[in-house]
């Protein structure tokens, strides 16, 4: 797996302000923002899924999905 550099968070914030939500963006740029910390300190990795979906695997183990608009533990 390969570490992403920010760009989910481009994508994602841009997708939400395109889908017409004025509070969602703000909350989930910040999310996002997070993991991207996260990932640049090297503690997790991401990568976009075949249904656009971000892959997030924390070295401790636990794997995240992360949709639209939903966050679904897988591991």
């Amino acid at each position: 797996m390969r570490a992403m550099a920010r760009s989910p968070t481009t994508d994602a914030t841009s997708q939400t302000q395109a889908a017409g939500s004025r509070r969602v963006p703000d909350e989930k740029s910040r999310v996002m923002t997070a993991i991207g910390q996260m990932v640049d300190d090297g503690r997790a990795e991401w990568s976009r899924t075949a249904t656009g979906d971000i892959e997030l695997r924390f070295l401790t183990g636990e794997v995240f999905l992360l949709g639209e608009m939903f966050v679904t533990r897988v591991e």
